[in-house]
């Protein structure tokens, strides 16, 4: 692989951070907003990282990015975050808290009381979220605008973007097919808490025991 200049190496490093506290593959503006950069420079930098074999990107897809070669160390602590259920990325659907088993993610990926929920449905596959995949939520009972989060609307839980504004508060999808949720005066709306990270179905599922019987290393 050729070598990085200085400022592909921070660009690549700015993703792979991103990447890690997102739980999904950045947009060009959010590494341009984290970089303090124009967009135009990161789609070129990302169009050099490609050529030189240290990414891979999907057409037409924002959020594709794929490390096929970190500069980072890679030795990172995993921990286990209990499975309590499953969540609607669709219509709302009840969340059953029955702890099915754990699934590992990176230490620095949890901050505060952590759960993961099972995601059914394909209201969120714009943001990467697809059914089969877990969402690790931290518990918190307000969010700002733009979050994505779990909440409950007249005790059912779906998984939305939440939208602030003057005179109306919506859960929106992540899919150009589907219609918001509009939260009515009528309607009882309470967040559960914010997705911090998100693990694709691939991702090991252990139970309660085993996860307490190891350390768990990523080499």
């Amino acid at each position: 692989m050729e070598t990085l200049t200085q400022a592909q190496r921070n660009l690549l490093q700015a993703t792979e951070r991103l990447k890690q506290t997102m739980g999904m593959s950045p947009t060009v503006k959010e590494i341009a907003d984290a970089l303090c950069i124009q967009p135009p420079s990161v789609h070129e930098a990302l169009r050099r990282l490609e050529e030189k074999g240290y990414i891979r990107r999907a057409p037409r897809k924002a959020r594709s990015i794929e490390i096929i070669k970190s500069i980072t160390p890679t030795s990172t602590r995993m921990v286990a975050v209990p499975i309590i259920g499953k969540v609607a990325a669709g219509t709302p659907i009840l969340a059953t808290e029955n702890r099915t088993g754990d699934v590992m993610v990176p230490q620095n990926v949890v901050r505060g009381n952590c759960f993961a929920l099972e995601v059914q449905g394909d209201s969120m596959i714009e943001a990467d979220i697809f059914e089969g995949d877990y969402i690790v939520v931290r518990q918190q009972p307000i969010a700002e605008n733009n979050d994505i989060v779990v909440a409950m609307i007249d005790d059912e839980a779906t998984v939305k973007r939440l939208f602030i504004s003057e005179d109306r508060i919506e859960l929106r999808p992540e899919n150009s097919r589907l219609q918001p949720i509009h939260v009515g005066a009528g309607d009882e709306l309470k967040i559960i808490g914010k997705v911090l990270h998100v693990c694709s179905k691939a991702s090991p599922v252990m139970t309660k025991q085993e996860a307490l019987q190891h350390e768990y290393i990523q080499p």
